[in-house]
């Protein structure tokens, strides 16, 4: 029977790890809210009654900083602004972070899942307090676009890359 390959036969148990020390990677959100929300809505009422299309403006930023050996906080910084021909109808200024525990990584990876993974696991949580403060605003909830964080880490990481490579060249030509 366990020569078709459904029973596991090899549990890893002859190299038992000293100490019970846990040497397996791993990494995960330990907890998130909001760090700081700012929401204005400067020309109510007016502002209700204007009938042109606004004009938003989402500027977003993702910040880290390191806690201690294991823990670390992820902030997603947005901030947005809708404006219309008659003037700003509101601002939101949110961070959301969350602490994230990362142990027995490589720096490459803690890097991607501080600057990539946490961020897409932080993001749907940040939308909904932006969406909500919209709406509790006075105006109808803004719904943000999904974010590809891997995509846009692999970018920087590759345009990194181009930058350094262009400068080795440069100076080697120099």
């Amino acid at each position: 029977m366990s020569d078709d390959g459904s029973i596991i036969t090899d549990l890893g148990l002859e190299n038992p790890v000293p100490n019970g020390a846990d040497t397996s990677p791993v990494a995960g959100v330990i907890s998130q809210y909001v760090r700081d929300l700012s929401v204005e809505n400067p020309n109510a009422p007016e502002s209700f009654q204007w009938q042109d299309p606004p004009q938003i403006d989402v500027q977003f930023n993702i910040s880290a900083r390191q806690l201690n050996e294991e823990v670390s906080e992820i902030a997603l910084k947005i901030d947005i602004t809708s404006k219309c021909e008659a003037g700003t109808a509101f601002i939101v200024d949110l961070t959301y972070a969350g602490l994230v525990g990362m142990r027995n990584l490589d720096e490459g990876s803690m890097h991607a899942f501080t600057y990539a993974e946490a961020p897409r696991i932080l993001f749907p949580f940040a939308r909904r307090v932006v969406s909500d403060a919209v709406r509790d605003a006075g105006f109808p909830p803004l719904l943000l676009e999904p974010i590809d964080f891997n995509g846009l880490y692999v970018q920087q990481l590759q345009a990194q890359q181009d930058a350094e490579t262009e400068a080795a060249e440069g100076a080697a030509t120099n």
